[in-house]
């Protein structure tokens, strides 16, 4: 049965089970090689700092190194749409899996050997562009095959693996790991899980429109360059995309901006021990990512923006004001803690339909060039939420930060709902006809 975006809608009892569950067929084994693969990936991510600094690196060359990192990671991010356009989805999830091998065994046999700080600098951070190749190239992959009517939930699905996988098992199997092995050890493991991640996701996946360029490479005017420049001209051609990576970012960037100041505040303000603070912290992420294939699915029958705003935007916001305030109500009541930041967790699940609005801004040419954006702005909300608290909180305090968290929440719940409407959105069914035109939507609330 063909999952094709063109094919006609059916009844979810018509279609085969892992369907209607909301997962394309064709792409089953696909979804099980990014748990695999991320789950390789996480694997380090809370114990690679430590390790650094217990090896001849500061705190602050540590944290330089993961910084290093997470700028690749930004232009893999962007990269893996652009790319997918010239190559095909699959061609970069194979790319970005070799990338990921290579640098990572230089950086096992050569780097970290050798003691030289500047070779882990330039081995570990390359490594950051692999993963989104592999990831984000697969995301988009997704969105090419699900049928219209089911890619929320086929969204939903993939940020579960994905969450999943980096970096709760990942971090779980580090710290069985560890013990038993050692951490240099526990390096190579992250390289064999990564490694038979992307086998079955190179190999196994064979559904045909992934595999082939999402636009006519062999026309005469075609050119590589142009095309990469296609990448970022995409934001002038087609204003939406902007506003939706705006809306994109505002999804993580308190989530990022939470972590730098909310450990001492739940222990020194609060009265929770560190202990309890990360149990607190684990749990939520573990609600979260159950919470992500549920909104997908909701989204598929209630619409993906009435989800993004109301959901994601609205109570997000509600979450940030029970994350601070509900525990000072409470000093020291871990139930209290706990249940407020569960609440801001499953509400982060909200933005989930985001992944299936975005691409159907644009024409078939530029989905590529779309999810590159999108996953661009995912990148960048790394960087922006811990420097929105460094500027702000300064100046107004913890309280002046988590207003502002609740504004960006509240300005992307209102940008959504006023620009980010398109004819496929399920959500159209339900208001009796077609949804307002795309441009006019921007433009009005653009010059209001």
């Amino acid at each position: 049965m063909s999952t094709a975006p063109g094919a006609p809608t059916v009844s979810r009892g018509a279609l085969p089970r892992v369907e209607r569950m909301g997962i394309p067929r064709p792409l089953m084994w696909g979804y099980v090689a990014v748990l695999i693969f991320m789950i390789g990936d996480g694997v380090e991510s809370n114990y690679l700092e430590p390790y650094l600094r217990d090896n001849g690196f500061t705190s602050s060359g540590a944290g330089l190194v993961i910084s290093v990192y997470g700028a690749f990671v930004a232009i893999g991010s962007w990269l893996s749409g652009a790319l997918s356009n010239v190559w095909g989805p699959r061609r970069v999830m194979r790319i970005g899996a070799v990338l990921w091998i290579v640098f990572e065994v230089l950086f096992l046999t050569v780097a970290l050997p050798s003691g030289n700080q500047a070779l882990v600098y330039v081995f570990y951070g390359l490594r950051g562009i692999a993963y989104p190749l592999f990831a984000y190239a697969f995301l988009l992959w997704i969105q090419l095959t699900a049928r219209k009517e089911l890619r929320g939930s086929a969204a939903g699905w993939f940020w579960f693996a994905y969450s999943a996988g980096l970096p709760t098992i990942g971090s779980a199997i580090a710290a069985v790991s560890i013990p038993l092995l050692g951490a240099y050890a526990t390096f190579w493991l992250s390289l064999a899980l990564v490694t038979v991640g992307a086998a079955i996701g190179s190999f196994a996946v064979k559904e045909a429109r992934g595999t082939r360029p999402m636009v006519d490479t062999t026309a005469p005017d075609f050119s590589f360059r142009a095309e990469l420049l296609r990448g970022v001209s995409v934001l002038k051609r087609h204003p939406r995309i902007g506003i939706a990576a705006v809306v994109r970012m505002i999804n993580t960037t308190p989530y990022f901006g939470f972590f730098v100041f909310l450990p001492s505040f739940f222990t020194d303000d609060i009265g929770i021990s560190e202990s309890k603070y990360l149990a607190l912290v684990t749990f939520m992420g573990v609600i979260g990512i159950l919470a992500d294939p549920f909104f997908g699915r909701l989204s598929d029958r209630f619409g993906w923006r009435d989800t993004i705003a109301w959901a994601g935007g609205v109570g997000c916001a509600l979450g940030v004001a029970l994350v601070y305030w509900i525990p000072q109500l409470a000093p020291g009541n871990y139930a209290i803690a706990l249940l407020a930041t569960v609440v801001y967790g499953i509400m982060l699940a909200g933005y989930i339909p985001l992944s299936a609005l975005l691409p159907s801004l644009v024409p078939e040419e530029d989905k590529g060039n779309a999810m590159g954006i999108y996953s661009l702005a995912a990148g960048l909300s790394t960087f922006v939420g811990p420097l929105t608290y460094a500027l702000v909180d300064p100046l107004v305090g913890h309280t002046g930060v988590v207003i502002v968290y609740i504004g960006m929440y509240l300005a992307g719940a209102l940008l959504t709902w006023r620009c980010l409407d398109v004819p496929e959105d399920p959500g159209t069914r339900h208001t009796g006809g077609a949804v307002p035109a795309a441009p006019s939507a921007s433009k009005d609330l653009l010059s209001s």
